[in-house]
């Protein structure tokens, strides 16, 4: 099977587009996700209904629990402060139902796929706030494989910065962040597992960023980041 491994979407319809249009040419079997389907930019319902035109998996990210408190009338003005509008955009176009849906998605959820054992998490298998950067130290890694040990490939997000590791015949790749990659090389960052090879292939989509642009613009005018982190270089 070929699988798209994806993360931090962050309701970057524009983005996710790019990226699936390349997935269907690639003949992508299924998708998974490691959370942060809202938060930062503006389209979420245009997001989600992208995404149900396929066979995915997804957990939760601290977005989604953002969302849910926004919702709940908590920390509105922190995570606008912090964040920006993308959040209050999100609570405006998705129904209470699918935002309690998205947030009640499992925070770790291990799976079956092609007869391997795959656990999928945001920040880590224990807290889905946690940032694992690329330059994480050894104790760390041996952290990420000793907290649940009975898997073949360990998938998380959060940071947005793609990374593979390789310790004996496991693996835990982050695929980077489809909708803010936050590692200077504009474009969509995904990743492609191949299970018959296990190989896996760490891809960027080039999409227009202009009509993201102009809704920063229109939201968030404030907020230079949003448009920064996407242009970057």
């Amino acid at each position: 099977m070929k699988i798209g491994l994806l993360s931090d979407i962050h309701a970057n319809a524009h983005a996710l587009k790019s990226v699936l249009k390349s997935a269907k040419g690639k003949n992508v079997d299924k998708l998974l996700c490691c959370g942060d389907y809202v938060g930062y930019y503006y389209e979420p319902d245009r997001v989600l209904a992208l995404l149900d035109n396929w066979d995915w998996e997804g957990v939760s990210g601290n977005h989604e629990a953002m969302l849910f408190d926004w919702l709940n009338d908590k920390n509105r003005k922190k995570i606008k402060d912090k964040y920006g509008s993308g959040i209050s955009v999100a609570a405006e176009k998705l129904e209470y139902e699918m935002a309690s849906y998205l947030y009640e998605k499992p925070i770790t959820s291990k799976i079956n796929v092609d007869d391997k054992q795959v656990i999928l998490c945001h920040g880590s298998p224990w807290n889905r706030d946690v940032y694992i950067y690329p330059d994480a130290d050894n104790e760390t890694i041996k952290n990420m494989i000793t907290y649940n040990s009975d898997f073949d490939v360990l998938i998380y997000g959060h940071t947005h910065y793609p990374v593979l590791w390789e310790q004996g015949n496991k693996k835990i790749i982050n695929p980077g962040s489809i909708g803010q990659p936050r590692d200077r090389k504009p474009g969509a960052s995904w990743a492609l597992w191949d299970t018959v090879t296990n190989n896996v292939e760490f891809l960027r989509e080039r999409y227009d960023v202009n009509p993201v642009i102009e809704m920063c613009k229109k939201f968030d005018p404030d907020v230079r980041y949003l448009v920064d982190v996407l242009v970057r270089t």
